[in-house]
């Protein structure tokens, strides 16, 4: 009890010591720093001799003196105005006297300069509703070059207005960087994953575990980078993800791991992938499909709350099976911020003597015909863009996958363009009107070919055809703007055939995701037609996320990788053998791609 006391008035004195010195050396003061209860206010600038930023001044500022740090970025009237931006935006300085704006006249645009002086609160004429800090100017008493700009001209200007090419901009990101865009996101991203972190570790117990980024090769999944060493013939490979070692930790009790993971694939790099990436790892052991997509749409729910310009995140989260979405929408990932589904139309065309249906009932055993409306849409479309429309789908499957697709437009009398009533034929047009109840203008999307490759090229078109719409009449055309559209698909196979058409399956998912309960004894006598425990988190079209409950029993993983995939087991026998020692049911997720959340055009390598 002594003890207890004691320990007590220790840390209540060492409490007040830290009150007395925090204020007396400025760290607490009554002014800007302050603590409101147990929050504390980001400091922008402390431990650095500018006092403010330049873009967080306003009018509560005015008569203040102040020193502000940033980039030179307009000048005008001969130096006695310019305007200085830092990360947080933009000031204007005015330079009274002749002497001050010598010392800025010949400095070049994008030179990093000093400015001490006072805040003043513009005349009410003179406010620039355009600037943050429209509304006051910092009259300069002394200013300073830290560092010269002495590249000129330079490779593109740092105005949000000025358009330049990606690869100029690549070439000189760190002057890219500087870019509002770029600062804001890499900002939220940071801000983002601080709540992340907050969230699972804090608050749920969650434990940050920091996996090798040297591997041994493993089978299946994307193509792996390969890091030579000094050995003759030994190699390392850098980790697709930390898959195999966050099961390890589940088998070694971390039942709650977390990790925000850097992951390679040796791909090609798309607008919405790299090389390398990041991602939000997450496992969990004593867990369901049902706790994981709980936990996901919590933690999503907190991490997101990242002010007024962000809707709330409504949860729970749609749920859709895999089957639907693509009967429905053409994709796994489906859009779902705008109507417009797949409806079948094979009936209509069952009799159809016109060769590409005819084709495709003859050698399709399960061949279907989908159709996707879009109503007084045909005006909007020349034969030029439904030949740029054509062109992209033609692009993006292979022509021994690809159904037979053509773009119907409804001319203003009722007929179709392109002769294609006379090719069809009375009976298939009429019918085919009164199923869709087309009208004049209207714009169909029509495939045929088996079922799923002539579904998810309908679905492919209807995105397109979409996009094609927002540019021509206005981004929120139908209603999307602003919408944040979580879905969760589920029940996708557990294998498919295989890609590039040779015999056998392979994992729809990866060789680690466990079979639906209701496919347990599937899996062993008829595996093409097992489902899996597999889940993907769809945001707007946009898949986010993508986990599964895993195999935790060695005899079923052995029979999947070798009697299944056909798969050598001995890169993977640690793995095998680590779930012979008592390994608890467990699962997981790993999300990326989170650029989606702030902005569905932003591309992954602006916060990447």
């Amino acid at each position: 009890m002594a003890f207890r006391a004691s320990l007590r008035s220790f840390l209540r004195v060492l409490k007040q010591n830290f009150k007395q010195n925090s204020f007396r050396n400025g760290l607490i003061s009554s002014n800007r720093r302050s603590f409101a209860k147990d929050t504390v206010k980001t400091d922008l600038t402390s431990f650095t001799y500018r006092s403010y930023m330049c873009g967080e001044l306003s009018r509560l500022n005015a008569e203040q003196r102040v020193t502000v740090c940033g980039w030179l970025q307009y000048r005008r009237l001969d130096g006695y105005f310019v305007v200085l931006r830092d990360a947080f935006g933009p000031v204007q300085i005015v330079l009274p006297n002749s002497d001050l704006s010598k010392k800025l006249i010949d400095v070049p645009l994008e030179s990093v300069v000093e400015v001490e002086g006072t805040v003043r609160l513009r005349p009410d004429d003179k406010f620039n509703s355009n600037m943050k800090t429209g509304e006051i100017e910092v009259i300069a008493d002394d200013v300073s070059v830290l560092g010269r700009c002495t590249v000129t001209p330079l490779p593109f200007h740092i105005q949000d207005f000025h358009k330049v090419k990606e690869s100029l901009r690549l070439q000189f990101r760190y002057l890219d960087l500087r870019h509002n865009e770029l600062q804001r996101n890499l900002r939220l991203r940071s801000n983002l994953v601080f709540r992340m972190r907050e969230f699972l570790c804090k608050i749920h117990g969650f434990v940050d575990v920091e996996t090798p980024t040297l591997f041994r090769k493993t089978p299946g999944g994307a193509r792996e980078f390969v890091v030579p060493t000094h050995s003759p013939n030994q190699f390392y490979t850098l980790p697709q993800s930390p898959q195999q070692f966050k099961q390890l930790l589940m088998v070694g009790g971390i039942d709650r791991y977390m990790q925000i993971a850097r992951c390679y694939r040796d791909e090609t790099s798309k607008p919405d992938r790299q090389p390398e990436f990041t991602q939000v790892d997450l496992e969990m052991s004593f867990v369901t499909q049902d706790g994981i997509m709980d936990m996901v749409e919590a933690l999503l729910q907190y991490s997101l709350a990242l002010g007024d310009d962000f809707p709330p995140v409504v949860t729970p989260f749609l749920r859709m099976n895999y089957a639907d979405a693509i009967r429905l929408y053409g994709s796994d990932k489906p859009d779902t911020r705008f109507d417009h589904l797949l409806q079948d139309v094979t009936d209509v065309f069952s009799q159809c003597s016109f060769s590409p249906f005819a084709e495709a009932f003859r050698s399709k055993p399960r061949a279907s015909v989908q159709a996707v409306k879009f109503d007084s849409a045909a005006v909007h479309f020349s034969n030029k863009d439904v030949e740029e429309l054509t062109e992209v789908v033609r692009k993006s499957f292979p022509e021994a996958k690809r159904p037979f697709f053509v773009l119907l437009r409804v001319k203003s009398d009722g007929t179709f363009h392109g002769n294609l009533d006379q090719r069809l034929g009375d009976v298939t047009c009429d019918r085919l009107r009164n199923d869709l109840g087309l009208k004049p203008n209207d714009l169909v999307v029509l495939t045929a070919g088996r079922h799923d490759a002539a579904c998810l090229v309908a679905g492919k078109m209807r995105l397109e055809v979409a996009n094609a719409l927002r540019t021509k009449l206005g981004s929120d055309v139908f209603g999307m703007d602003g919408k944040m559209n979580f879905l969760w698909v589920v029940d996708f196979p557990l294998f498919l055939p295989k890609e590039d058409g040779s015999p056998g399956l392979e994992s729809a998912h990866h060789p680690f995701t466990a079979p639906h309960p209701d496919s347990m004894e599937v899996v062993y006598t008829c595996p093409e037609k097992a489902r899996s425990q597999h889940y993907d988190l769809v945001l707007n079209g946009n898949e986010i996320g993508g986990g599964s409950i895993r195999i935790h029993e060695s005899k079923l993983q052995r029979h999947i990788l070798r009697d299944v995939l056909r798969e050598k087991t001995d890169s993977l026998e640690h793995l095998i053998e680590a779930l012979e020692f008592g390994c608890p049911p467990h699962g997981g997720i790993a999300l990326g791609k989170l650029s989606f959340c702030f902005n569905d055009e932003v591309k992954v390598k602006s916060l990447e």
